[in-house]
C-alpha cells in the first residue's frame, strides 16, 4: 500500500478473542445473533473483496497480520470506503471462523436479503427458488451458480437455511452479495409472487413426464428446487406451471440438488444465445 496503511498505527496490540468487538463479533455465528442485529460475518478473501464491492453496508473488517500481509489491496479498498480495520490474533481469528483452517479475513456485513417485493417483480427474467434446502454447503453453491447463470435473484422459500449461515457464505464464494435475494417463509405466496412477476415456475422433479430437452425458454422462468432428501412435496408440484425432469443417460438414479440445479439453471441461461 502506498500513502497510507488501513490498519490501526504500527505498534498497536492487536484485539484478541476477549476484545469485547470479537466477542461480539463471534456470536453473529449464531442465526437468533444475526436476526436481532441484523449482521453476518463473511469469511475469506473472495467474500470479503465481495461484501466491500457491494451497495450494501460492511461495518468492520478484522484482520490476522498474516491475512493482511496477504491482502493488502482488500485493506487498502477497506481504508478508503471508511470501513474500520482491526488487527487481530489467530485464535481470535479461530473464534470467527467456522473452518479448520480460518483465512484470517473476516468482515462484518449487513444482512443482504431484501423484501420479496423489491426482488420479485416484472422484468425478472430467471429466478431461483429454493423450498426446504436444509444444507447451508447445497445453498450458498446454488447461489453460486444463479450468480454464474445470471440470475435475477434467489428466494429461500419454506424452512430453507438462513443464506447468512457461515457455511452458505463460504460455498457462496462471494455470490452471496450478487443477486438479489430473498426470503420468504410461506412457499404458495412465493409461487404466487414469481407468477405476479410474469414467470413461469417450473419445478425440478426426478419422475416428472417433461424432460429438460423438451422445454422451450421462450418466457422468464423461475426454477423451484426442493429439499435434498425429500424433493418437492406434492402441493408445490400441483402448483408449479410445469414440472421437469432432467434425463439420465447412465445408471445413476439422480443428481445432488446443486449440480441439478446448475443443469437446469444454465440450459435455461444458454437458450436464448444458442437462439442468435
Amino acid at each position: 500500500m502506498t500513502g497510507h496503511s488501513a490498519l490501526p498505527q504500527p505498534g498497536a496490540a492487536p484485539f484478541t478473542e476477549r476484545t469485547p468487538r470479537v466477542v461480539a463479533a463471534r456470536k453473529l455465528t449464531r442465526r437468533a445473533e444475526r436476526e436481532k442485529t441484523g449482521r453476518f460475518l463473511a469469511e475469506g478473501a473472495n467474500a470479503v473483496e465481495a461484501a466491500l464491492a457491494h451497495d450494501g453496508k460492511v461495518y468492520e473488517l478484522f484482520v490476522t497480520e498474516r491475512a493482511a500481509a496477504q491482502h493488502e489491496r482488500l485493506l487498502a479498498t477497506a481504508h478508503e470506503s471508511g470501513v474500520p480495520v482491526s488487527p487481530i490474533t489467530d485464535r481470535a481469528a479461530d473464534g470467527l471462523s467456522e473452518t479448520v483452517t480460518p483465512q484470517g479475513i473476516v468482515a462484518v456485513c449487513a444482512l443482504v436479503d431484501r423484501p420479496q417485493e423489491t426482488v420479485l417483480k416484472p422484468g425478472a427474467k430467471l429466478v431461483v427458488v429454493l423450498v426446504d434446502v436444509a444444507d447451508p454447503g447445497n445453498a450458498g453453491t446454488v447461489i453460486r451458480v444463479a450468480d454464474a447463470a445470471g440470475a435475477d435473484a434467489v428466494v429461500l422459500a419454506g424452512d430453507s437455511v438462513d443464506p447468512h449461515n457461515g457455511k452458505c457464505v463460504r460455498a457462496a464464494a462471494g455470490s452471496l452479495f450478487h443477486p438479489a435475494i430473498t426470503r420468504i417463509r410461506d412457499v404458495d405466496a412465493a409461487l404466487k409472487s414469481c407468477s405476479a412477476a410474469g414467470l413461469r415456475t417450473f419445478g425440478a422433479h426426478g419422475y416428472a413426464d417433461t424432460e429438460l430437452d423438451q422445454v422451450t425458454f421462450d418466457q422468464p422462468v423461475a426454477w423451484v428446487f426442493g429439499n435434498e432428501a425429500h424433493g418437492l412435496p406434492q402441493n408445490v408440484l400441483d402448483a408449479v406451471d410445469l414440472a421437469v425432469k432432467i434425463p439420465m443417460y447412465g445408471r445413476a438414479e439422480s443428481l445432488n440438488l446443486a449440480t441439478a440445479a446448475a443443469i437446469c439453471v444454465y440450459t435455461n441461461a444458454m437458450a436464448p444465445n444458442r437462439a442468435r
